[in-house]
């Protein structure tokens, strides 16, 4: 019988501008892994039991540390977020009607976003649902998202027509303070036939996720999303970003 939903969890990175001595989502944030963050919020939603966390760089500790609780997914070639989701694929396919997709460098997000954004999908019957951060500026601790985070593009009517990677964006894009912290929920069917179109023509030759919004706006999709509060958008992406991850700590 098919769930609902399953999640996978994108812990295959290399986290090179970390620079540390442990792999990114085992760097301890008050005395616990980063990664743990976020299985403790996927547990307390009640979704699903046993996400698929999809490892490669230093896989091994990754798997020590988390236990046999899990199901892992090895991404042998680290190729980008699409490339972790075709290698979970297998463990997934016609097992759930629709698939959530969560970084694992995302401590701060909490079990009533998971829920919020699995809801929104089912009662919308979207393909895509993703969640969003409308930040009222990049100042302070917010300048953290300026170029790290890709900007989301609306029209007219208030609807999603473009996610824009910070590198790729003109002038009056840098001023969008929409974010995209790339948290998702795909229609199942629609995502394992729409993976096999991503290419990696990118200055990074990788496999992008976010390449898929442009794709369901050109089969003309519509795209849902959920509002969700800025904190729970702080990566861990360099060292600065987890300064002021730091900084929050206390709230969680």
């Amino acid at each position: 019988m098919q769930k609902d939903i399953r999640i996978i969890i994108l812990a295959g990175g290399k986290g090179t501008r970390m620079k540390g001595e442990v792999p990114k989502v085992l760097v301890q944030l008050n005395a616990k892994p980063m990664i743990k963050y976020v299985l403790e919020s996927i547990s307390k939603s009640g979704i699903d039991e046993n996400p698929v966390v999809v490892v490669g760089h230093r896989r091994e500790e990754i798997m020590q540390e988390l236990g046999d609780k899990y199901n892992y997914a090895i991404q042998e070639e680290q190729l980008g977020t699409g490339h972790a989701i075709m290698i979970a694929e297998s463990l997934l396919k016609n097992k759930s009607k629709n698939v959530m997709v969560l970084p694992s460098d995302h401590p701060f997000i909490t079990t009533e976003t998971i829920q919020k954004l699995a809801n929104k999908h089912l009662e919308s019957g979207a393909k895509i649902t993703m969640a969003t951060v409308k930040l009222p500026d990049f100042k302070d601790w917010r300048n953290v998202f300026y170029n790290s985070f890709s900007r989301i593009i609306r029209n007219e009517k208030n609807e999603i027509t473009k996610d824009v990677q910070f590198r790729d964006t003109n002038d009056e894009e840098k001023k969008v303070t929409e974010i995209n912290p790339i948290f998702f929920c795909f229609n199942a069917n629609w995502l394992w036939k729409n993976l096999k179109k991503l290419q990696t023509n990118n200055d990074q030759k990788q496999y992008y996720q976010t390449d898929l919004i442009q794709i369901a706006m050109n089969q003309g999709e519509k795209i849902e999303s959920i509002d969700i509060e800025p904190t729970e958008a702080l990566a861990a992406n360099s060292n600065e970003e987890f300064e002021v991850l730091k900084k929050f700590v206390p709230e969680i």
